[in-house]
């Protein structure tokens, strides 16, 4: 599973910013059909999806599409995962069965195609208190499934809940969103920081999210990436610090020790878990 720091959304009817977006460096561009795009220009933006998969070398950054709901998004399935994106983003995910009717159309094309069954990834918008009341059955509804989004600013509409910048009134439900994906081995994407003028916010809320268990975030503009992708990767003091934890503790293996002292400080199997968690994100 690749890694997922800084998920950049890119409108898909804006040429420009998605031929640019190629080429930033983000962990994943997502070509945007959804609410980044005006109802008129829904059509126009599914050509330009395919147009950019056809064309555009996206480097090393995971391609993939944010496809509509309902009937609008099945078209856009039909249109995009021929030219087979690495991924289809599904938003308002409220129940297991919209992911498993998404994952049985992406199978009709690998079939047609003859790509092996789970080629095209899927990856689910949390978004809604329905959503968020499903969230176990929707985590574990198909071996697609690959990670969870959080996506803040709908789930707070749908709940009536006013917005802010601490984010306490969206604290239990990102906390819930991680916690099922690390239950159901899957990567958790953080909710957006939408002032992408206010970089030093993003790296606050990048920070929390990476503290909680987040593996990445969603971001809208290129100036958020390179924070973003700091905000999820161990630095150097980090590495080397969850490097001796795992050294020490292989060393107290070897002597039938399973819990340790180090520093002056008790170390056991979940610290080390821990560490080893650091020590695979900084590779």
């Amino acid at each position: 599973m690749r890694a997922r720091r800084a998920l950049l959304y890119v409108p898909g009817s804006d040429w420009h910013k998605v031929e640019k977006a190629a080429g930033l460096g983000a962990d994943c561009v997502c070509i945007d059909l959804e609410d980044g795009v005006a109802p008129e220009k829904k059509i126009e933006a599914r050509q330009q999806a395919i147009r950019a998969l056809k064309e555009l070398d996206f480097g090393r950054s995971e391609r993939l599409v944010r496809i509509n709901a309902g009937d609008l998004g099945e078209a856009d399935l039909d249109a995009v995962v021929p030219e087979r994106p690495d991924g289809i983003v599904a938003p308002k995910v409220s129940y297991a069965e919209q992911v498993r009717n998404i994952s049985e159309a992406i199978v009709l094309h690998e079939e047609k195609q003859g790509w092996r069954t789970g080629t095209v990834r899927l990856i689910a918008q949390i978004e809604s208190a329905m959503g968020l009341a499903n969230i176990k059955e929707i985590a574990s509804a198909d071996p697609r499934l690959d990670a969870l989004i959080f996506g803040a600013e709908d789930f707070a509409s749908d709940v009536g809940a006013k917005r802010t910048a601490a984010g306490d009134e969206v604290f239990y439900a990102r906390s819930a969103v991680v916690a099922h994906a690390a239950a159901f081995g899957l990567q958790a994407i953080d909710m957006l920081w939408t002032d992408f003028k206010d970089v030093a916010g993003l790296e606050r809320v990048a920070r929390q999210g990476a503290v909680l268990g987040y593996s990445g975030i969603q971001v809208i503009h290129p100036d958020q990436i390179a924070p973003a992708q700091r905000a999820f990767t161990p630095n150097a003091e980090e590495l080397a610090a969850a490097r001796r934890v795992v050294d020490a503790y292989e060393r107290n293996l070897k002597e039938g020790r399973g819990a340790f002292a180090l520093d002056g400080k008790m170390v056991d199997l979940p610290i080390v878990k821990a560490a080893q968690r650091v020590l695979a994100r900084g590779g």
